[in-house]
Parts: structure tokens; sequence; C-alpha cells
């Protein structure tokens, strides 16, 4: 029995190699790519440490490549939801029992697998499922997610060391209790952290986790789960199920051991599971935590003060990069009159040197969108932009998926800044931009607030500090995340906890001690060593 305070190892951010050629972990990466393309593989679902396979097999296809099959996945149904519950249930004993050093360690180690030995087979599997760059992937897939393992070990150490103060005759303690119950982790296809992070999280402190990954993401999901049994992950701690989203619905919201929810995706989707849960609340053996990152609009705004180079760069990737398929992507942005011209050739210069094409191809800096549904949306708000007086495609507009689902980025410019693409989420490389006369920075500043319901991310370039400042007011509500003179994308773990409010989300910061909060049940302890023997107080004498 250890008997010992246990300092871990201090976290610090993976860092991200670059992949030039001729470097050993670009020749690594082509391999594991040829390995993966060189066979179809039958992907079954993880359920109490067993391998479960069905008779519904569904076919895997990369978006840049719909004639490649990568493999298939087993479908499952309602049946496996339950089991998933029940294993968990089963598991959940013995794991929140567990001491916390034994649980981080298992954490930390699928860390360092996925950095070392799985780097390859999870960037390989990221890229050919998802159509990322080698370069996105890389930072998502691999080092964020060993981001999100070894920070979040270090949070939990700081959330179990916050303890009471005691005077003579009495001890106090406070028990980081996980949840009662079993958490649901519902994840999207565009971030492979987010999908490793959302089941692992709440199962650090604790917890036990039936997964339900998006569809598209089910190729770098079995990855995961891959790592995080040759980590030592206890049978039946997370469950990975692959069923439509109203089967698992009908089956946890209905249960009386659901005990929270941890979500990204869309805020449709959150909106509609929150009024589920809360029209079942009295079912339930406790107040279920609800935790979300959904939708974002996120802005660049431009001050007349700004170098219009590093503001174009700033457009290019964070509008472009993976496709602009974040919700954390550039989708609308605010320029003077003065600077716009500048602004307008640096982007198209940019934009007709991007590449298109395969992720394989690592000259590529643009590939496919995930799928047909998500082509089929974006495309349209494109084709209608076409049709529109008041709006001009300064650059791309094209789409085509006879191969792959492939659409050009687009910037549109419009001169309503209440046009439709100003204001809804595409998900997709379409920018937004509308041109503001120099002299009403102030009130472009207030159109950027309450032009959408959302409040993930936003850029300010500005040069002059008092404009940086005024629209650090005037946007205070308008972003979780807030970036000064740099792109609205790509937070760092430890370094830019992520999360957004009003229509984007429950701002519970992924990345932060503040998201670990959400997965513990404290319970306070009171000790008192000589207890009185007496009920009567000196005030009574």
């Amino acid at each position: 029995m250890a008997n010992a305070f246990f300092n871990v190892p201090a976290a610090k951010n993976e860092p991200v190699l670059e992949y030039r050629p001729g470097s050993p972990e670009r020749a690594s990466l082509e391999r594991a790519i040829a390995d993966l393309k060189g066979k179809q593989i039958d992907i079954p679902m993880f359920i109490g440490g067993a391998k479960v396979h069905t008779d519904q097999k569904i076919a895997i296809h990369p978006p840049h490549e719909l004639k490649h099959t990568l493999g298939r996945f087993s479908k499952g149904d309602a049946s496996h939801v339950r089991q998933a519950i029940d294993s968990a249930l089963q598991a959940k004993p013995a794991w929140e029992k567990m001491p916390w050093e034994e649980r981080a360690s298992i954490f930390l180690k699928a860390a360092d697998l996925l950095a070392g030995p799985y780097r390859a087979k999870m960037n390989a599997a990221t890229m050919l499922g998802q159509s990322k760059s080698v370069f996105q992937s890389e930072i998502d897939a691999v080092a964020e997610l060993c981001d999100f393992y070894r920070y979040n070990v270090q949070y939990m150490t700081e959330i179990y060391r916050q303890q009471p103060e005691s005077v003579r005759g009495i001890w106090n303690r406070m028990e980081y209790r996980p949840l009662e119950g079993f958490v649901f982790a519902l994840t999207p296809f565009n971030f492979t952290s987010i999908a490793g992070n959302l089941p692992a999280s709440p199962v650090l402190m604790g917890n036990v986790c039936v997964w339900k990954p998006a569809t598209t993401q089910i190729y770098s999901a079995a990855v995961i789960m891959e790592v995080l049994e040759a980590a030592g992950l206890p049978a039946g701690v997370i469950n990975l199920v692959y069923v439509d989203g109203p089967a698992a619905g009908d089956v946890i919201f209905e249960h009386p051991d659901f005990a929270g929810i941890h979500f990204t995706g869309s805020t449709g989707v959150f909106q509609s599971l929150w009024r589920t849960i809360g029209g079942n609340i009295a079912k339930y053996k406790s107040y279920p935590r609800i935790v979300g990152e959904t939708g974002g609009k996120d802005f660049i705004m431009v001050h007349a003060s700004a170098n219009p180079q590093e503001v174009v760069t700033a457009m290019t990737r964070g509008a472009f990069e993976f496709q602009g398929q974040k919700c954390s992507a550039a989708s609308r942005a605010y320029v003077p009159k003065s600077l716009w011209p500048t602004i307008k050739d640096g982007l198209q210069a940019d934009l007709a040197s991007v590449k298109m094409g395969s992720p394989e191809d690592f000259s590529n800096f643009f590939n496919a969108v995930i799928d047909e549904r998500a082509f089929d949306k974006i495309s349209g708000y494109i084709a209608q932009a076409k049709k529109d007086p008041g709006v001009e495609i300064i650059a791309g507009g094209n789409y085509d998926k006879s191969e792959g689902y492939f659409i050009e980025p687009t910037v549109l410019l419009v001169k309503d800044p209440g046009y439709i693409t100003m204001c809804e989420e595409i998900f997709g490389p379409v920018l937004s931009i509308y041109v503001y006369e120099d002299d009403r920075y102030s009130e472009t500043l207030e159109l950027v607030d309450r032009t959408s319901p959302y409040a993930l991310t936003g850029a300010i370039f500005s040069l002059d500090r008092a404009a940086v400042m005024l629209a650090m007011d005037k946007l205070r509500q308008s972003a979780g995340n807030f970036y000064i003179n740099d792109k609205p994308t790509g937070a760092v773990v430890g370094q830019q906890p992520f999360g957004g409010a009003r229509g984007s989300g429950t701002n519970d910061k992924a990345g932060s001690v503040l998201n670990l909060f959400r997965w513990t049940s404290a319970r306070a302890i009171k000790e008192n060593f000589v207890p009185p023997t007496d009920y009567r107080y000196p005030f009574m004498g």
C-alpha cells in the first residue's frame, strides 16, 4: 500500500514535428499510410473489454478518395448501448477505488505511447479517415491529445491538493469523488484529440464512460482505444459504441444512472439533448453534469492600424486550415476601407497559390471536407451567394464531389453585414468579409457583438493599443477565446484553455482544471477528535 504523496511528471506541451522531406518522421508516416491503405480492416465496438462485431458492416472511405475503401465498422443498436452501460457500471467500483496515481499512470503511459510507437499510425488514420494534412493531424491527433492526457493528470493533482482549513481538535478534509453513475461522451469528427479527451477526462477522475464517436471519425477512434488498452486501461471503463444518435439517446437519457454528458458538436443537437435531459430530470439519481462545446461564428476584426500582411496570413490559415472545419475557424471578417485593397490582393494571391488534393501529397495545404452532407450544405451557401447581387466572390467558389468532397477555399465580399453567411455557422471553407468605413470602428465592434448568437473565438488586429482596449471591452462577451494580432484558431492545452459561451457552449474550458472539476462530486469530511459530552453552551450560564 502506497503511503506517500506523489509528484507527477511536470506537464509540457508535446513538440510538433515538421515532417520535412528526408526526415525520419516523414518516412515513418509514409510507411504507416501505405500500410493502412494496403489493407481493409474490420473495426469492432469495444464493450467491456471485448471486441464486438455485428452483421451490419459500414464501409469507410477517405473523403478525398471515395473509390478507396479503408475498412468497415460494425454498426450497433440499442442493445449494444445497454450492454455498454452495464459494462461501465460493472467496472465502476474497482476503477473509482483504484489509487489516483495508478489512474494517472495509465494516461501518462498512453501519452508516451501516442508520442512514440503509435505516432505514425495515429497520424495516418486521421489523415486518411478525416482528410487532414500532415501538419493539421500532427498538432491535433498526436500533440494535443498527448497534452490533454498529461495536463489532465497535473490538473487532477491540483484539485486533490485543495483542502480546507482545520482547527485544533478538528481535522477537515475534502474528498473528490467521481460522479454517481456513468458519463456519456458524444464526440465530433473534426478533432481526434477532442474525441480522445472527452471520454478520458471524466475517466481520469474515477468515472466510467460510454463513448459514441461521429461515424466519420471511427477509423481513428479505434486507434485511440488501441492506445488506451495498450496503456493498461481496465475493461469496461471506456466503452466505444457505433450507433445512431437516437438509438443511444433513447437508452442513455432514460437510465437512472446517467450522471453526465461530455459533448462537442452542433448547437442545435446540444440544445435538444439539454431539453431531453431536463424532461427526464426526475428519473436520475442525481442532477447530471451537462458539459458542451458547440458552434461558432468566429470573427477577425481589423483596425486601420493593422499590418495588412499579418491579417492576410491570419485569414488564410484561420479560415482555411482543415477546410474551415473547426468550431474556431475564422468565418467572418470586418476590414476597414483603407486596408481593403491591400488585404484583398494579398488574400487572392495566397489562395491562388494553395494546392488542393489528397493529404497523402504533403505539398497540399487544402484537402476534402468530411462527407457528402457537409459538401452539400457548404456548396449550397456558395451557390446561393453566386445568385445574390449583394455578394461578390473574390476567391474560389468552385466545388466537385466526383472523386472526393472538394470545395475550393472561398471568400465572399458582402455589402450587407447581416447577410446569411455573416451570421450562420457554415463549418467549411467559406470566409465572408464586410468592409466598413474607417471612422466607424466603434460602431462596427458593436455590430460584431450582436451579429451572431455564438461566442467562441475571435481576433482583433491592431497596432493601436487604444483600439485593442476598446475591442477588448466591447467584445468582452463575444468570445471565450480572444486573440490579439493572431488567428482565432490553434488553442494549445495549458496555454489557452478552450471554450465559449452564449450559443457556443458551457465554457468549461477543455484543457484546464475547470473542466475536470465538472467530473467530481466533492464530499467534505469533518473529524472531531474529542467530541463534547455536555449539550449546554457557556451563554446558558
